[in-house]
C-alpha cells in the first residue's frame, strides 16, 4: 500500500534517517517507538506528504489516503458540533443541496408536463440515486455513533464548537479522522484527551477499522491492545519487531544483548590492532603490514551502541510525616455557572492512601483534585486537613505560572535541595530537556515543554500528599518510568488524575469512580475496577481482615509448594503455546522478507504466472501473521493474567 525506499534526511550534521526502508500494508497496525529526537514525527510528515526526504521515495497507490492526528494545535469553529462532524461528508451534503435545489424548482414548475419538469424529474432521480450510493442513510447513524463513542452527549451536538475546550477540540479532530476513514491512520499520542470509557470504545473501533492504523503512544497497554508490529527508530535506523510493545521490549534486550557483545569484540580487536601498528609502526621490516592495519581500521564500520533509556533513579524530598487522617471533605458542594457538580459529597484521605479518579471527562475529577489540592473554592461543605500535611499540586495549567523570565535549569535550582543538585541535568534530561535546552528561557519553551518543567519543580518541593492532573499526557516512556518509581518509592498520599492503566496499576490501591454527579470508592487498581464494572459488581469493602484459624510453618510451606505446583501447571501450556506461535511469526516473517525481495527485482513482474502465485502466497503470509500477532497478544495476556492470579511475579 505504502513502500518507503532509502530514506534519508539531515538536519545539518546531524543525520535523522540513513537511508531507511519499511513497507506499510493494508491492514497492518504498528505501533512507532523511540526516545525523544528519534524522528518519529518527523515520519509521520514524510507520509502525509508534509515533508520531503533528501534521498530515497515514498510510494503509494493512487487510491491510497492518509490521516493524520497531531499531539495538539487543532480548533475548530464556526459551526455546530454535528456540522462540523457532517462537513466530512462533503459530497453527501453537496449532494442535499442539489437535491433540495431541484425540488423547488419542480414546486415552482406548474407544467408538470412540460419538457422542463421531465429533465427536472430525470435529474432528481440521477440525485437520488447517487445520495443513496454515497451512503447518506447511513451518515447520521455512523456521525452519531462516533461522537457518542468520542464522550460527546446528544446535547452538544447542536453546541458551536467554540465553546469546546483544548482536550475536546482534539476529540473533534479525531472525530472527523474516523469518519473520513483514510488508507493509513497517523495518530500521535491519541490518547493524551480520553477517559477511560472513550479510550475503550476507541480500542474497539480501531480493532474493525479497514484501513492501516501506524500509533505514537506513550500509553503502553494501548499500544499492546492495538499494534502486531512495532518499528524503531533509533540513531538514524528503522528495526522493525514483528510483535506488539511488550514483545518488543524483549526483543530489543536481546538484540541489545547480542550488539554490546559484538561491540565489546569490535573494541578489542581495535585495540590489539593498535597496539600493533604502536609497537611496529617505525620497523621497516613490518611497515607492509602497519600499513595494512592501518587500511583496515580506516574501513571498519563501527558499531554504535542504541542509547540506553534509564539511568536515573528519582527520590522526593524528605518530608515531615502527616497524622493518620490526611484530608476530609464534608457535604462538598460546587456549581459552576447554575451547573452542580457535587452536591453533599463526602470524602476521606488516609496516611499512605494511593487513589485514582477515574470517569467521562467533565464528571467532576479535576474539580475535586483541585478542591483538595486547595486551589479551588467550592460553594459549602467543609474541608479538614490533617496534622502536618503538606500539598504538591499538578496539572497542565500550572506550567503557565512558571517565571517566563528565568532559565530551565534556574527554574529547578530555586526549589530543589540537598544532593539532588547535584543532577539536576540528569533529571532534566530525563524529562527530555537535552544539552543546551537547560538554558533555554522559560518564555521559548513549548506548551508540552513548560508542563514537563513545572512538573519536575513540584516533584522536587517537600510533600506528604501529592495531587496529580494527567501527569503523563506531555511525557515520554523514559520520563513515565522515572516519575512511576519515584511515585512507587514515596511514602506519602497520592492523589492522580489519569487515564493511563499501565501507569495507574501498579501505583494505586483505590479507585474513586466519578459517574452524574456521585463519587464512589472501589478497592484494587484500575485494571480490577475495569473487571469489576465490566461484570456489574458494584464496590466491595476494602481492608477486610481474615479471621480464620492460622496455619503451622509445615502446613504454610505445603500449600505454597502446591500453589507454585498449580501455577505451574497453568502456566506451562501456555508457555508452549505462546513459544510456538513466535516460531511460526519468525517461520512467516522470513518468507514474507524473501518475496519481498523477490517483488523489488523489476525482472519479477514479466513472468505472469509466476506473479499471479507470488502475490497470492504474499497476501495469505499477511494474512497468517495477522491471525498469529493477534493469537501472540491474547496468549501473552493470559500468561500474564495467570502469572498474577497465582501471585508469580
Amino acid at each position: 500500500m505504502i513502500s518507503a525506499s532509502d530514506i534519508s534526511l539531515q538536519y545539518g550534521s546531524r543525520i535523522l534517517f540513513g537511508e531507511i526502508s519499511f513497507r506499510i500494508g493494508p491492514r497492518d497496525r504498528i505501533g512507532l517507538v523511540g526516545s525523544n529526537g528519534a524522528g518519529k514525527s518527523t515520519l509521520l510528515k514524510l507520509l502525509l506528504g508534509e515533508q520531503l526526504p533528501d534521498k530515497g521515495q515514498i510510494a503509494k497507490a493512487k487510491f491510497v489516503t492518509v490521516g493524520y492526528l497531531p499531539q495538539e494545535g487543532m480548533f475548530a469553529s464556526g459551526r455546530t458540533l454535528y456540522a462540523e462532524a457532517e462537513s466530512v461528508f462533503g459530497n453527501i451534503v453537496r449532494i442535499q443541496q442539489d437535491l433540495a435545489d431541484v425540488h423547488q424548482r419542480m414546486e415552482e414548475e406548474t407544467d408538470h408536463s412540460s419538457e422542463e419538469f421531465q429533465e427536472l424529474l430525470t435529474l432528481y432521480g440521477e440525485l437520488q440515486h447517487r445520495f443513496e450510493d454515497a451512503g447518506a442513510f447511513r451518515m447520521k447513524s455512523i456521525i452519531e455513533k462516533v461522537l457518542t463513542g468520542l464522550g460527546f452527549s446528544q446535547g452538544d451536538f447542536e453546541r458551536e464548537t467554540d465553546e469546546f475546550s483544548g482536550g475536546w477540540q482534539m476529540r473533534i479532530a479525531l472525530a472527523k479522522l474516523l469518519l473520513q476513514q483514510p488508507s493509513l491512520l497517523l495518530l500521535d499520542e491519541p490518547t493524551n484527551h480520553l477517559d477511560l470509557d472513550s479510550l475503550g470504545w476507541l480500542e474497539e473501533y480501531l480493532r474493525s477499522y479497514d484501513g492501516a492504523v501506524m500509533i505514537v503512544s506513550h500509553d503502553s497497554r494501548f499500544l499492546d491492545t492495538m499494534t502486531s508490529r512495532t518499528y524503531e527508530l533509533s540513531l538514524g535506523d528503522l528495526t522493525e519487531y514483528a510483535g506488539n510493545f511488550t514483545f518488543y521490549l524483549r526483543a530489543k534486550a536481546e538484540r541489545r544483548g547480542q550488539q554490546l557483545a559484538a561491540f565489546q569484540n569490535q573494541q578489542k580487536k581495535i585495540k590489539q590492532t593498535r597496539l600493533f601498528i604502536d609497537r611496529f609502526r617505525y620497523k621497516a621490516t613490518k611497515a607492509r603490514q602497519v600499513q595494512s592495519r592501518l587500511k583496515a581500521l580506516e574501513k571498519l564500520d563501527l558499531i554504535e551502541l542504541e542509547d540506553e533509556e534509564g539511568g536515573i533513579h528519582f527520590s522526593f524530598p524528605p518530608a515531615p510525616a502527616s497524622g493518620r487522617s490526611v484530608m476530609e471533605l464534608r457535604g462538598i458542594r460546587k456549581a459552576y455557572d447554575g451547573l452542580t457538580v457535587f452536591e453533599g459529597v463526602d470524602f476521606d484521605i488516609d496516611r499512605g492512601d494511593k487513589i485514582a479518579f477515574v470517569g467521562v471527562n467533565g464528571a467532576g475529577k479535576s474539580t475535586l483534585s483541585r478542591i483538595i489540592a486547595g486551589v479551588e473554592p467550592f460553594d459549602g461543605g467543609e474541608r479538614r486537613i490533617g496534622h502536618n500535611v503538606a500539598i504538591g499540586y499538578f496539572a497542565q495549567h500550572q506550567a503557565e505560572e512558571l517565571d517566563p523570565r528565568k532559565e530551565v535549569l534556574q527554574t529547578l535550582d530555586e526549589v530543589a535541595t540537598g544532593e539532588i543538585r547535584k543532577r539536576l541535568r540528569t533529571l532534566l534530561g530525563s524529562f527530555l530537556f537535552k544539552g543546551d535546552d537547560v538554558f533555554k528561557s522559560v518564555s521559548v519553551l513549548s506548551g508540552g515543554e513548560k508542563s514537563r518543567l513545572a512538573l519536575a519543580k513540584m516533584l522536587l518541593q517537600p510533600s506528604n500528599l501529592i495531587v496529580l492532573d494527567e501527569p503523563t499526557n506531555h511525557l515520554d516512556m523514559r520520563s513515565k518510568a522515572v516519575l512511576m518509581d519515584a511515585l512507587l518509592d514515596y511514602e506519602g498520599s497520592i492523589v492522580v488524575v489519569s487515564h493511563d492503566r499501565d501507569f495507574l496499576d501498579p501505583l494505586v490501591t483505590k479507585v474513586v469512580e466519578f459517574r452524574q454527579g456521585l463519587i464512589r470508592t472501589f478497592p484494587g487498581n484500575v485494571s480490577e475496577y475495569l473487571e469489576r464494572a465490566e461484570s456489574g459488581a458494584g464496590p466491595q469493602p476494602s481492608g477486610q481482615s481474615n479471621d480464620g484459624p492460622q496455619l503451622s510453618e509445615k502446613e504454610r510451606k505445603r500449600r505454597e509448594a502446591e500453589e507454585r505446583q498449580a501455577r505451574y501447571e497453568k502456566t506451562k501450556p501456555l508457555k508452549m503455546k505462546l513459544e510456538k506461535i513466535e516460531k511460526l511469526i519468525g517461520e512467516k516473517e522470513k518468507r514474507k522478507r524473501e518475496i519481498e525481495a523477490t517483488m523489488a527485482d523489476p525482472e519479477f513482474y514479466k513472468h505472469g504466472d509466476l506473479v499471479r502465485d507470488v502475490t497470492g502466497e504474499y497476501k495469505e503470509i499477511e494474512k497468517e501473521l495477522t491471525q498469529a500477532y493477534y493469537r501472540w497478544n491474547d496468549l501473552t495476556r493470559e500468561l500474564e493474567n495467570a502469572k498474577e492470579a497465582g501471585g508469580d511475579r
